[in-house]
């Protein structure tokens, strides 16, 4: 179980038999009264935003969540598809529930995802990955010298600014966290 005192943002907890995630929380301790927390949970199935307020010191249960690598194979319409590497049984996540994670994984590559009671709901990506950039503006020499940015398309679909010299074909790093670019890719 955690306690009150334990709440960060992306904590997960189990509230009335169902699971959240804590998206924001702020103590408060009024003149007068006892003090409580006041939070913002993302319900981990469908998204949902709730408010909710605890009471300074008041417990709450942990979900069962489960982390297992999987193995994501392709997009099928609005689904991400995984596959289990060892039973080879084969699960679908919706891209709404993804959200932005869904445009840093490649088809074959194996992935760490989150199950609650044994149902997919999340991915847990690595703070960097290594894209191909597909389609971009080409760069010109002396591109260098400016922090100017253009967009480029990368190779899941998904769009980074990145500096001037980037160029088609190069692949670059990632920030999974904020979508910023961080560097060329030297291997």
């Amino acid at each position: 179980m955690y306690s009150t005192s334990d709440f960060r943002r992306g904590l997960k907890i189990e509230m009335d038999g169902k699971p959240y995630e804590i998206v924001e929380f702020q103590h408060v301790k009024p003149g007068k009264g006892g003090a409580f927390v006041r939070t913002k949970l993302k319900h981990i199935l469908n998204g949902r935003v709730v408010d909710q307020t605890f009471r300074s010191g008041e417990k709450v249960d942990k979900p069962d969540i489960a982390m297992q690598d999987m193995q994501y194979l392709y997009k099928e319409g609005d689904d991400f598809v995984f596959m289990d590497m060892e039973s080879y049984e084969q699960k679908h996540i919706p891209a709404t529930q993804v959200g932005e994670k869904g445009g840093y994984v490649k088809e074959g590559e194996t992935v760490k995802v989150l199950l609650y009671n044994g149902e997919l709901f999340d991915m847990d990506l690595p703070a960097s990955v290594v894209l191909e950039v597909i389609e971009t503006e080409p760069g010109v020499q002396g591109d260098r010298v400016t922090n100017a940015n253009k967009p480029a398309k990368m190779e899941t679909g998904i769009m980074v600014n990145v500096p001037l010299f980037i160029a088609q074909g190069e692949r670059i790093k990632v920030d999974t966290r904020t979508g910023a670019y961080i560097s060329r890719d030297r291997e």
